[in-house]
């Protein structure tokens, strides 16, 4: 008879083995179940035991991430980078823990992942088991692992190449259950309920997959207050009223006050009503979206939301990862006064897109291709950028029709535009340390980060004054901003960075500045501590209220 496994060890174990196990502690009087550390191994059906190492012994209150990306594992957008730095800059503060669901990219990546809790069966939503994974630097990941929504090629939301679950691509058919799935996870786990040792104080949920989850909460009755962040209002998961019963949603909530929109469920809206505070990404996107022209239908409730002191603009950051002095995947490290190491990444960008040699500015557009970044105008400045000595390479994925028509402008200008359809984490630091501008002209932009990479890099962002690019780009100092999402508007701001291309000691000096211009972390968690410690208070004055 093999040996049982003494305290503390860990092993990976099948059904069989553990009920093999079972009997072996009996006879033997030895560690009980709950001391094992069970193992998440694809494929195999597996019975849950409670791990010993979580628990609620940190004095730090405890705050629960829930999220639908991040840029570890698996990344779709701007929320990827976001995931994976935010919790990681509140963890000084806070104990933070993200929850997210077990793509197959996490299931099979080198890191362990540790069985640790259960959920049952849910209206239409399946039972799943918890994990627990552990990155390097200690931030830890509970991953819900459910391998019949998740665990499919493609992205977070569908298998197209974007799959950004906005409506415009090949999205999961079973979204509304893929993500209430995540939402109902994260409010049991919120009421002790997913057999964890660690329960969390209050939820930060994250856009509209993790909407019902703050309507999971004030249905059940929950104590557990929660921050839902909005990340772009105009991807609201939208699904048929058809499907209330099936993901839980009492037919109570369904009214205009609750999940109702326009006779749809919308996700959401749930997290906008039912949330106890609701925070944008940037100042000036939170007013905007208490306006018609950017409201998308919920501006009415968001100034609601405002006028109860419940909204806020919490502008993004970047971290220390961004630093060109230091960052490995550069060709060449430099600082805002090496033009020489600066030039070395851009000969090697030129040479790798097939760009010819040029002294003339280098342009970049590293973004999600689809209507709201304003690929159209750039597509039609193209033109005038190369006429007059200019070279464009883009980097990213999305619409069909706008990948094909990029592929045909690079076609009509070999050796002066170049694209890349998909996206490369080394080459895309390579590309913003390399040019001389980023082209950004979104239509509109809850806060965008390409324009803080970019600055960071010496890279002068040209953008629409619209979101975070107006609150973080100087116009005519760290970049150039134009008002009018017109074409003759664009231009104008572009024919103004060639001006300033050519005359180097101005252009030198707002690389440098705009390389000063540090939007860090560090200055964003001041302000979500505030929310927290606000909504933690509250909830403390209603516990003692009911004592």
């Amino acid at each position: 008879m093999r040996n049982v496994p003494s305290r503390d060890t860990t092993c990976v174990l099948s059904e069989h083995d553990l009920n093999e196990l079972d009997v072996k502690i009996h006879q033997s009087g030895n560690t009980t179940p709950s001391e094992q550390k069970i193992l998440y191994i694809p494929g195999e059906r597996h019975r849950h035991r409670p791990s010993v190492a979580d628990s609620n012994r940190d004095n730090r209150q405890r705050i629960l991430f829930v999220t639908t990306e991040i840029s570890d594992f698996v990344k779709a957008g701007g929320l990827g980078d976001v995931s994976s730095a935010l919790p990681r800059a509140l963890a000084a503060n806070y104990d933070v823990r993200v929850l997210i669901p077990a793509y197959r990219e996490m299931v099979h990546s080198d890191l362990p992942i540790e069985l640790v809790g259960h959920l049952p069966a849910f209206a239409d939503l399946p039972a799943c088991d918890i994990g627990k994974m552990t990155c390097s630097d200690g931030l830890i990941l509970y991953v819900l692992l459910c391998p019949e929504l998740y665990e499919r090629e493609g992205t977070p939301y569908g298998c197209a190449s974007s799959g950004y679950g906005d409506g415009q691509d090949d999205v999961w058919w079973d979204n509304d259950v893929r993500f209430a799935r995540l939402s109902r996870a994260a409010a049991d786990i919120a009421a002790g309920k997913a057999g964890l040792e660690w329960q969390p104080q209050l939820l930060h949920l994250n856009d509209w997959p993790c909407g019902l989850a703050a309507g999971y909460l004030r249905w059940e009755g929950i104590p557990v207050q929660s921050v839902f962040t909005i990340h772009n209002l105009a991807h609201q998961g939208l699904f048929d009223v058809s499907r209330r019963a099936a993901l839980g949603i009492p037919e109570e909530a369904f009214h205009m006050e609750g999940v109702e929109f326009h006779g749809d469920i919308s996700f959401m809206k749930a997290g906008v009503v039912y949330a106890s505070h609701v925070t944008t990404v940037s100042m000036t996107y939170a007013r905007e979206i208490t306006t018609p022209e950017f409201g998308c239908g919920l501006d009415g409730l968001l100034r609601c939301k405002a006028e109860q002191g419940r909204l806020s603009g919490i502008l993004n950051g970047i971290d220390d990862s961004w630093d060109p002095r230091t960052d490995s995947h550069l060709v060449q490290p430099f600082s805002c006064h090496d033009r020489r190491a600066k030039r070395t990444n851009a000969d090697y960008m030129r040479y790798h897109f097939g760009l010819m040699a040029s002294e003339g500015p280098l342009f970049a557009v590293v973004s999600r291709l689809v209507h709201q970044k304003g690929l159209d105008l750039t597509i039609e400045v193209a033109e005038a950028i190369v006429h007059a000595g200019g070279q464009i390479v883009f980097m990213g994925c999305g619409q069909r029709h706008i990948e094909d028509a990029l592929r045909r402008l690079t076609a009509r200008y070999p050796g002066a535009i170049a694209v890349h359809i998909g996206f490369d984490e080394s080459q895309a630091h390579r590309l913003f340390a390399g040019s001389d501008f980023l082209l950004m002209p979104s239509r509109f932009e809850p806060c965008g980060l390409s324009q803080l990479y970019a600055q960071r890099f010496g890279s002068l962002p040209i953008a629409h004054r619209t979101g975070g690019l107006a609150d973080t780009i100087e116009d005519g100092v760290t970049g150039f901003l134009f008002d009018d999402m017109t074409f003759d508007s664009y231009k104008h701001a572009i024919q103004r960075a060639f001006t300033v291309f050519h005359s180097t000691e101005l252009f030198n000096a707002m690389q440098c500045a705009a390389m000063a211009n540090r939007y860090h972390w560090h200055q964003s968690i001041e302000s979500y501590s505030r929310v927290y410690q606000k909504l933690l208070e509250e909830e403390k004055v209603k516990a003692n209220a009911v004592a």
